[in-house]
């Protein structure tokens, strides 16, 4: 084994073999669909779109976003016509040019989330929260639009 060369060794810093088919294949749907507006990122190489959850509950719906390490300073949430946008930029920690870096897999750069917000929902009183990573968005509804109990219907014979 000794006499292959380096390169047709197996190596534990060999890049992801997934990693050209996914970049292929979101080339080619953004191409066919065009650019998502509502997951964008700043390059196809930057910082991923964040994972948010979104639960509605009787009287508020609330969103949970993953953003780990991500300063609370970096990150904007907003309200505009309706529509909620979470904007942040996740930055690489400055380099020292005696750093030799063999592999550099955690994504940097910004990104923008939006979704539009229902007509039920309180812009005035919407509030955020920043811990451990996870913004949450809470949402509160207008009074009187709270989701009424569910009532059993009977089927008629």
């Amino acid at each position: 084994m000794a006499d292959k060369p380096s390169s047709l060794l197996p190596s534990l810093w060999s890049d992801n073999p997934f990693a050209a088919l996914r970049k292929e294949m979101d080339q080619t749907l953004e191409n066919f669909f065009g650019k998502n507006k509502l997951l964008s990122t700043s390059d196809g190489e930057g910082f991923l779109a964040p994972s948010i959850d979104v639960v509605e509950k009787d009287d508020q719906i609330v969103l949970t976003a993953e953003l780990p390490g991500i300063s609370e300073d970096d990150i904007d949430v907003s309200i505009r016509n309706g529509v909620l946008s979470l904007k942040g930029e996740k930055k690489m920690e400055k380099k020292d040019e005696k750093d030799n870096y063999h592999v550099v897999e955690r994504r940097y750069g910004s990104f923008q989330r939006s979704m539009s917000l229902p007509p039920s929902v309180d812009e005035a009183a919407v509030a955020a929260k920043f811990d451990k990573g996870v913004l949450t968005v809470t949402m509160p509804k207008k009074p009187g639009t709270a989701v009424p109990a569910e009532r059993k219907i009977a089927i008629e014979k």
